[in-house]
């Protein structure tokens, strides 16, 4: 038999406060909440008899599972994470959490913010420390340079301002 294996999202174990609370959050509802009210009527939906035409067990089994897969998720995900809640040492360098304002060969500036994958979808400007842009940032100062390579060419970036007024 093959071993069980949670799945694991890739990328940075890394997180804000504000995102290690919103999963916190997401596990216990599921556990706490949603988990009991599932199960209760799954078992009222089985006290019916015939499981088979039953949709409402059919249906609730299959919440239940997802319910259950997203629970390890979420456990092992947490299990592992480090909640990054103070700024680096040294302010001037781009690191986790610097929010970063860039200006492109065009004049165009642009603010994103440096987080992990599980804080994305908190706010528009929040970028990935695992995707390209943030890696080619992460280390770098106010006035470096960086170029990154995309389909309708190179695009160069140059660093305007580092900030890590909202870390905590």
């Amino acid at each position: 038999m093959g071993r069980f294996r949670v799945p694991t999202k890739p990328g940075s174990k890394y997180i804000t406060p504000a995102g290690a609370a919103r999963l916190r959050v997401e596990l216990d509802e599921l556990w706490r909440h949603e988990r009991p009210q599932v199960t209760a009527a799954v078992s009222a939906a089985a006290a019916q008899g015939d499981r088979s035409e039953n949709a409402e067990y059919t249906y609730g089994k299959r919440r239940l599972r997802e319910i259950d897969r997203r629970v390890r998720f979420l456990r092992a995900r947490l299990d592992g994470m480090v909640v990054v809640d103070q700024p680096p040492s040294d302010r001037r360098r781009i690191f986790f959490g610097a929010r970063v304002t860039l200006e492109t060969q065009a004049g165009q500036e642009l603010c994103y913010r440096i987080v992990g994958p599980d804080d994305l979808d908190m706010a528009a400007d929040y970028i990935s420390m695992d995707a390209p842009l943030a890696r080619a940032l992460l280390g770098r100062r106010v006035d470096d340079e960086v170029s990154l390579e995309l389909a309708a060419g190179t695009q160069r970036y140059t660093i305007v301002a580092v900030d890590y007024a909202d870390i905590s």
